[in-house]
């Protein structure tokens, strides 16, 4: 048998028993079923910090050993006089955080390069207004400015997004492809069980109109469904997922054409057509460089087929590779890291798998009588140049129906600036991926207040808590303490929002070992 430690899992036994490997499956399985729940703390008595044999003879590992992200350059502060315009993609995704969570369940501080903070923003969502019904749009933005918590002298830019609400019967029909990493690293119950939850509940939120076919891959890549109506064929649906067993090495390259070749045999105009892939990024067999991979994504989403992207396990989890290919496949990336994750993303928050603003950027220009400088918090890989932002063909990010975006500017002020608006916001998307040309929306942002609102207060809190775990040199005064105070101050009755609170009070204790 492998030496499951090295496929990334918590635990390998000493005994090799058939009833003591399905005890601990199944004691796996109930713990990640509360994890979430626990406020951010939990199964600590479960898992170590580090790798070590426990008292009951099983070796738990920690989950970074193996785990691959790109370096992050933070953004600096740069001069309106010499450039008084900011561009960038949006970024919708919210994997860093929940592969963040799951570090601090487990009494460990994230990775440095792993900290995102614009998906720590983005995995929470915000008190935005919709597009109004005689605007025509799909896309609102809103913009503030206030004080800076962590650098009084400073000021805080806000700037906001949100993806038109849409009802069921708004949504176009899914033309779906679950493809479905089975190979042997995939094996656990943080990974395949949590996977064939998730679809499984999916597929009993879908409507009878609706298409799913699976294609796994591990050691070989096999269609394991053929496109199925919702309506006619659940049951066999639903037996396909359940009969999803992890083994054998990953050939996920010639999976992916795969899972687009089926896409575009089944691909409608009017549909929501989108791969929705389950790894943890590990392919080890056939097309198996990022930049390969990349290019076949950029092929396919130039004819309208999206690729979502989900993040399962630690200890071999190639983060930087999903994140890339998400971003370069008219898509999103999430890591799910406990039975709560996986019904917010499958479930409650599934209309953000239809996307009502596509190809979506920003550009801020600074008024050179307020704004001194400025620096852009997060989205290091999503910065674009003046003249990406003026092309309709450059690629860029995409938003869901209800889905809102978040960004944050740090701005030094002017010396006896006058009360006027610091900066105006420009959005440009684009309704359909096939558009040849993006609409614009443009906002003159209003004059700075002495007191943000609570979504700028949140944000700032969001923003504060990551720029402490990634020991940013631009965090100022910012602390843990500071984060807590401003999420508590704006939680509300979200739960998510609460459970942040929980993170930053055990990141804290971990600090201070």
């Amino acid at each position: 048998m492998q030496d499951l430690a090295e496929k990334g899992l918590y635990y390998r036994t000493k005994r090799k028993s058939t009833m003591k490997k399905q005890i601990l499956l199944f004691a796996g399985i109930i713990l990640l079923a509360t994890a979430c729940s626990m406020g951010g703390v939990y199964y600590d008595s479960y898992i170590s910090g580090n790798a070590k044999e426990s008292a009951t003879g099983e070796i738990v590992a920690p989950p970074q050993g193996g785990d691959s992200f790109e370096e992050i350059k933070e953004n600096q502060f740069v001069k309106v006089a010499d450039e008084p315009l900011s561009s960038f993609s949006v970024d919708a995704d919210g994997a860093a955080y929940a592969y963040m969570r799951m570090c601090i369940g487990r009494s460990m501080l994230p990775p440095k390069n792993s900290v995102r903070i614009e998906e720590y923003l983005n995995y929470f969502t915000f008190d935005y207004a919709d597009p109004s019904a005689s605007s025509g749009e799909m896309l609102a933005i809103n913009a503030e400015a206030g004080p800076c918590p962590w650098n009084p002298a400073h000021k805080l830019l806000r700037l906001g997004l949100k993806g038109k609400s849409l009802s069921e019967d708004q949504i176009p029909d899914a033309n779906f492809i679950f493809l479905v990493d089975v190979s042997g690293s995939m094996y656990g119950p943080d990974r395949i069980d949590l996977v064939k939850s998730g679809l499984i509940n999916m597929v009993d939120y879908m409507r009878p109109q609706d298409r799913i076919a699976i294609i796994t891959y591990s050691g070989h890549v096999e269609k394991t469904l053929e496109s199925t109506l919702v309506g006619k064929g659940a049951d066999d649906i639903k037996s396909a997922i359940k009969k999803l067993q992890a083994s054998g090495s990953t050939a996920g390259g010639e999976a992916m054409k795969m899972a687009y070749d089926e896409a575009m045999a089944h691909y409608s105009e009017n549909a929501n057509n989108r791969i929705i892939m389950c790894t943890d990024g590990d392919f080890n067999v056939g097309v198996s460089s990022t930049d390969a991979l990349v290019e076949m994504v950029e092929g396919y989403q130039k004819k309208g087929i999206y690729l979502s992207i989900m993040g399962f396990g630690s200890g071999n989890f190639q983060d930087s590779r999903m994140e890339s290919l998400s971003n370069h496949g008219n898509g999103t990336y999430t890591y799910i890291d406990c039975e709560d994750e996986m019904m917010k993303v499958f479930v409650t928050e599934r209309s953000n798998f239809y996307s009502v603003a596509n190809d979506t950027k920003c550009q801020v220009r600074f008024n050179p009588e307020v704004v001194e400088s400025y620096r852009l918090i997060g989205y290091e890989n999503r910065v674009m140049s003046s003249e990406e932002f003026e092309d309709s063909n450059k690629d860029a990010g995409e938003i869901g129906a209800g889905q809102t975006v978040t960004a944050l500017y740090e701005i030094v002020p002017v010396q006896d600036a006058p009360a006027a608006s610091p900066a105006t916001f420009e959005t440009r998307y684009k309704l359909s991926l096939k558009d040849a040309d993006s609409r614009s929306l443009v906002l003159e942002v209003p004059a700075a207040s002495e007191k943000g609102s609570l979504n700028l207060d949140f944000a700032a809190g969001v923003a504060a808590y990551g720029m402490c775990l990634m020991e940013s040199e631009f965090k100022g005064e910012a602390s843990l303490s500071m984060a807590k105070e401003l999420v508590m101050g704006a939680a509300g009755q979200d739960s998510f929002r609460k459970q942040l609170v929980g993170l930053i009070e055990k990141a804290a204790g971990l600090e201070s070992r």
